[in-house]
């Protein structure tokens, strides 16, 4: 299972590379401070669709792949 902590490290690695800071990243997508900040930390909940445009902001995306077989 990937944790949130992954994803916001993840997320915070490219905002940092690409030199955007929180503020910029906020004006960017509409999204507060606090919750940029939360989501990189992996804290809380964050709605999928807050994650969404955060990766699409930063041009990141996810990719869904099986994991193993559940059923034969």
């Amino acid at each position: 299972m990937v944790k949130m902590a992954k994803i916001g490290a993840e997320i915070r690695a490219r905002r940092v590379k690409e030199r955007v800071s929180l503020e910029e990243l906020a004006a960017l997508t509409g999204i507060g401070i606090n919750t940029l900040s939360r989501l990189e930390r992996g804290v809380g909940n964050t709605q999928m669709k807050v994650l969404l445009k955060v990766l699409d902001a930063m041009g990141l995306e996810i990719e869904i792949k099986p994991k193993r077989i559940l059923y034969r």
